[in-house]
């Protein structure tokens, strides 16, 4: 039994590479593929086309934050072997 199914799954992946290499190398997928690389400015322009432009609502959005030059000041300790002191 265990005979069989191995030769049902070899089967099928026999299958599976074998309809694969026929679909790539058909001559109708190597039409398109060489249309497409032929025309690819054409098609690019052809999507873009219909693209909508968006309103730039990113001024004055950014703000710098200086609080942290303010925390560095405190001066203290940043050591994680203190932390695992007992005191």
């Amino acid at each position: 039994m265990n005979k069989v199914i191995n030769l049902f799954f070899a089967l099928c992946v026999l299958t599976f590479f074998v309809i694969t290499y026929k679909y790539y190398s058909s001559s109708k997928n190597i039409e398109v593929k060489n249309f497409n690389r032929n025309n690819i400015n054409e098609i690019i322009n052809t999507k873009i086309s219909d693209l909508p432009v968006l309103k730039n609502d990113t001024d004055n959005v950014i703000e710098f934050n200086d609080g942290f030059s303010n925390e560095i000041k405190n001066n203290k300790l940043r050591s994680f072997w203190n932390l695992l002191k007992s005191e």
